[in-house]
């Protein structure tokens, strides 16, 4: 019999998984609450309330609980993480589950114990907090303990997590908080400057996937867009061209290169020559723009791979860590030795 369920979150600012022992990955939603602000009523979570952003009336507001990585509203946050565990997890246990959830790298401890406080307020027993490119060097399948260094970069929608591992342990690393959020609003801010034209952040994602590249002798698309002229108030539409949109994504590709530069140069000697070697893997969502492996291997002179599956390599290193915890945990910040009630 099992007494309690084991849940690893990938708590993303785009995104939400959820994966569960023994199930597999049983939440895959947009980190969106939908709420009604005159009676503080919540109308709808995940995939309804992504498809509210932008179509609302003035009462109802489509927000997103997670910017940069972290918990910018408490309150939304908690509601979504609970409804997404009622979701996932259907049985009842005679324990109340134990909970790893991935982090970018760099969160400070007042921003782990929020998160920490907020899974424990949902019901967990026992929570446990893992630096998602830790997480997503383990879910690409990386060999991260051995006396050997490997070098992850994972592009997320609010953050860039990169890191050089090397046994078990991430020995140098930072969290940039610019991911796949900054590249939409780059293409917004490009289309509002040359065209005058206002577009949502949904279009300007999926103008972003329909023709985007990080590599300006990437692909050569052109699309239709639509949205409201600035000038005259009315709807209006123009053709946008990838070479344009590379161009609008210079200031969020820069700032990547420049965390992934700073990071290569204080690894030590003998680790930074097995990145020579091994190359450096890329995962998250973001890296899925076209090009950015190739903009990127370029730029820094190292062959750059994007892994298998990237959006799911956080939440399969979740996994990995649930499926070994006791191997994990004495070097995981937790709800217990964060003195966190549960």
């Amino acid at each position: 019999m099992v007494f309690s369920a084991e849940i690893g979150i990938d708590l993303g600012t785009a995104s939400i998984l959820l994966y569960v022992r023994g199930q597999g990955i049983v939440v895959n939603e947009p980190a969106v609450v939908a709420v009604e602000q005159k009676m503080q009523r919540l109308l709808a979570v995940g995939s309804t309330a992504w498809n509210m952003l932008g179509r609302t009336p003035e009462n109802i507001v489509a927000l997103r609980p997670l910017r940069a990585g972290v918990i910018a509203d408490f309150s939304l946050a908690e509601v979504m993480l609970r409804h997404f565990l009622e979701a996932a997890v259907k049985k009842r246990y005679i324990l109340r589950p134990r909970v790893v959830v991935c982090i970018p790298a760099g969160t400070t401890p007042v921003e782990q114990k929020a998160v920490l406080e907020a899974v424990a307020r949902i019901g967990a027993r026992e929570t446990f907090l893992i630096e998602e490119p830790r997480a997503a060097a383990l879910g690409a399948q990386l060999n991260i303990f051995e006396l050997s260094g490997s070098m992850i970069v994972d592009i997320g929608g609010g953050t860039s997590d990169i890191a050089v591992i090397s046994m078990g342990e991430v020995v140098e690393g930072t969290s940039v908080r610019i991911g796949g959020d900054k590249f939409d609003e780059a293409v917004a801010r490009f289309v509002k400057k040359e065209y005058n034209l206002l577009i949502g952040e949904r279009t300007a994602e999926a103008l972003k996937k329909a023709i985007g590249s990080a590599h300006p002798q990437g692909r050569n698309l052109e699309t239709e867009v639509r949205g409201r002229d600035l000038i005259t108030g009315l709807p209006r539409q123009i053709k946008v061209t990838t070479g344009e949109l590379s161009a609008a994504f210079a200031e969020p590709l820069s700032a990547i290169l420049d965390g992934i530069k700073g990071v290569l140069q204080r690894t030590p000697p003998e680790l930074a020559g097995d990145i020579i070697d091994k190359g450096v893997v890329l995962s998250g969502g973001g890296a899925l723009l076209d090009g950015f492996s190739r903009y990127l291997s370029q730029e820094i002179g190292i062959p750059f791979y994007l892994a298998e599956e990237p959006l799911n390599c956080v939440i399969r290193g979740t996994a990995a860590v649930l499926e070994k915890i006791a191997r994990f945990k004495e070097t995981l910040p937790s709800s217990r030795n964060m003195g966190v009630a549960f």
